[in-house]
């Protein structure tokens, strides 16, 4: 039996994409014959270090500032891009934020950034592909970064799992809605992994110990960048809805991680 013949991507925007897993992304993708859009929100710099990245591949590569402050305006990048690219087969919504605070003492300014950022920025975003993947009539994809605070919560991130757990079930919707139009929703939700957002940018991951995850180590953005490159790709064509843990197994801890700690650590953020 033959997989059936079908999408075969060739453009891509990959939001927040200046370093980290962003960066890995859209390297990765470059690397398997599609040009990319790229965008950024405060590292200009990082985000033309990217596109250079991408170019050594063969590959167009274009830069935006993108802002999901300010919404719903900033969602016109992906339009902006798509038009520059040609087109767009596949949308990452990799940009986020988050905070450490204490949920007694978490101001509404905070709250609102996080959920802009972290979940209606990706869900304006992903309409925009969305549409432009309908008219284009040729299908697509759309992969949503998460995390494992998708489905487990952590002490102080009250609005980043929120936002994160709303954006899981979000690309369960859109994966219903937009399958007849053979478009793909997906979610990614890392563990642990070395980037700056983690100050482990430069980290050899295989160096670093981290006992209460599995495999005994944080992941690096490139592993990440593996199963969004899947999912984009022709041989994800019956994956949808669905969120894929990248995270050296610590979902699978709960009662095995709780049951052995000795400490009140935990308790502040």
């Amino acid at each position: 039996m033959t997989v059936p013949a079908g999408f075969t991507p060739t453009t891509a925007v990959v939001t927040g994409s200046d370093s980290g897993i962003g960066r890995a992304v859209a390297v990765r993708l470059a690397q398997a014959g599609i040009d990319v859009g790229i965008t950024w929100h405060s590292d200009e710099r990082g985000a033309q270090e990217t596109a250079e990245e991408v170019r050594t591949h063969g590959r167009r590569a274009l830069v935006s500032r993108l802002d999901l402050t300010a919404l719903p305006d900033a969602a016109n990048v992906i339009d902006g891009l798509a038009r520059e690219l040609g087109g767009l087969d596949v949308l990452v919504n990799n940009a986020g934020t988050g905070t450490s605070t204490p949920f007694v003492d978490l101001d509404l300014a905070t709250v609102r950034e996080v959920l802009d950022v972290d979940l209606v920025g990706p869900l304006l975003c992903g309409q925009r592909a969305a549409r432009r993947m309908i008219e284009q009539g040729r299908g697509g994809r759309i992969v949503n970064v998460t995390s494992v605070h998708e489905h487990q919560p952590r002490v102080g991130a009250g609005p980043y799992c929120a936002a994160k757990a709303g954006l899981g079930l979000l690309t369960q919707v859109m994966a219903l809605e937009l399958a007849e139009h053979r478009i793909t929703v997906n979610a990614v939700a890392p563990g642990e992994i070395a980037t700056p957002m983690t100050g482990q940018e430069d980290e050899n991951v295989r160096d670093a110990r981290r006992p209460g995850i599995p495999l005994g180590r944080p992941g690096d953005a490139r592993e990440v960048a593996e199963v969004v490159a899947f999912l984009a790709g022709p041989a994800a064509s019956y994956v949808t809805g669905a969120s894929w843990a990248v995270d050296g197994g610590m979902l699978r801890m709960g009662p095995m991680a709780g049951s052995h700690l000795d400490h009140d650590r935990w308790r502040s953020p």
